[in-house]
């Protein structure tokens, strides 16, 4: 009997081979010539769609800033164009949240406490 603890595969099973079998629509279906404004050609291999973020030309800032009363950081995508805030993380309700969380917890400390002294000696 072995003292080490690892697990060693067995045996791998022999793959087996899937077959498909042909439908009968597929056998028996008649082939379909369409004319040339109806049927679809292939694509150009010179025109490739591109989905490249640094070919756009967005007019974007990147700012980051401490919000005191959320106790957070907050980044923030600004249009220089406008001024607009784009996108912002956390949002402002996360940040309203936080900052009202905060006032109570700060609030509980504000609160006078009572120190325990021992008057009896």
């Amino acid at each position: 009997m072995s003292t080490d603890f690892s697990i060693r595969p067995v045996g791998a099973p022999a793959p087996s081979p899937v077959i498909q079998p042909v439908s009968q629509a597929a056998s028996n279906g008649v082939m379909t010539e369409l004319p040339a404004s109806q049927s679809v050609s292939a694509a150009d291999a010179g025109t490739v769609a591109r989905n490249d973020p640094q070919l756009l030309s967005y007019d974007v800032s990147h700012q980051a800033y401490y919000d005191r009363a959320a106790g957070a950081m907050v980044y923030q995508e600004v249009d220089e164009k406008t001024d607009q805030v784009m996108d912002q993380y956390p949002d402002e309700a996360v940040l309203r949240r936080r900052a009202y969380f905060h006032a109570l917890e700060m609030s509980k400390d504000d609160q006078p406490h009572v120190i325990p002294t021992d008057v009896v000696a």
